[in-house]
C-alpha cells in the first residue's frame, strides 16, 4: 500500500520536472519613455491592493452619471508597500495605481448592491524626486495603454492632495490597513491633522 505522503511527494517532483510554475512578474514600478512619459504598468494587478472606494466625490455636489457610481481600486508596488508599514511614509519611486471601474447591478444570480464591471479609466500618482514637487500625476486610457504625458501643474489633483492628504500628498486617510500604520509612526501631514476631528488623533 502506497502511503499518502509517498503520493504527494512523487506529485510534487513530477511538477517540478514536468510544468513550470510562472514567478511574479518584478519590473519597475516607473519607467519612462526617452521624452519622458510614463509607461502604462501593465502588471498593476499583481501589486499590494490597498482599498476601493464606491461613488467617491470630493465635491459637495456629485452626480453620478448616466453610467452610476463608479468603483475605483488602489495598487501600489510591493517594495512602496514594504516601506510604508516599515516607516509610514511612501519612499522615492512610489506608484500608486487608481483603477476606475463601472459598477454593475443584478449580474448573474445577484439581486442586491453592485458589483465591479469593465475598466474605465487608470490613474497613477507616483513619487519621484526628478519631477516638479517630487509627485506626479499621469492618466492612461486603459483601451489605448500608450504611454502617457505627466500631467502639468497647476491642476487641481495636485492642489487637492497637498491640501488634504494624510501622508506625503497621498490620500492615507482612505487605506484602512495603513492609516493605523502612519498614526502610529506619526507620519501624518500637517494639513491632515487640522481635518482630524481632536478624539481620532
Amino acid at each position: 500500500m502506497v502511503r499518502p505522503l509517498a503520493v504527494a511527494m512523487s506529485g510534487l517532483m513530477l511538477l517540478g520536472g514536468g510544468a513550470k510554475v510562472a514567478a511574479p512578474v518584478e519590473e519597475p514600478a516607473l519607467s519612462y519613455t526617452a521624452t519622458g512619459e510614463m509607461k502604462y504598468p501593465e502588471h498593476y494587478r499583481e501589486w499590494v491592493y490597498v482599498t476601493s472606494g464606491l461613488g467617491m466625490s470630493y465635491q459637495p455636489k456629485a452626480s453620478a452619471g448616466s453610467m452610476g457610481p463608479m468603483f475605483d481600486n488602489v495598487f501600489v508596488n510591493p517594495a512602496a508597500y514594504k516601506a510604508f508599514v516599515a516607516t509610514g511614509t511612501w519612499p522615492d519611486k512610489t506608484a500608486l495605481v487608481l483603477e476606475l471601474r463601472a459598477s454593475e447591478t443584478k449580474v448573474s444570480i445577484d439581486q442586491h448592491g453592485s458589483s465591479q464591471g469593465a475598466v474605465m479609466g487608470v490613474e497613477v500618482h507616483v513619487k519621484d524626486a526628478t519631477l516638479p514637487g517630487g509627485w506626479g500625476f499621469f492618466e492612461f486610457d486603459p483601451d489605448k495603454p500608450a504611454p502617457a504625458k505627466i500631467v502639468e501643474r497647476p491642476a487641481s489633483c495636485y492642489t487637492c492632495h497637498e491640501a488634504h492628504g494624510a501622508v506625503d500628498t497621498s490620500f492615507v486617510q482612505f487605506y484602512p490597513t495603513l492609516i493605523g500604520i502612519a498614526k502610529e509612526k506619526k507620519t501624518l501631514s500637517a494639513a491632515y491633522l487640522k481635518e482630524m476631528p481632536a478624539a481620532t488623533k
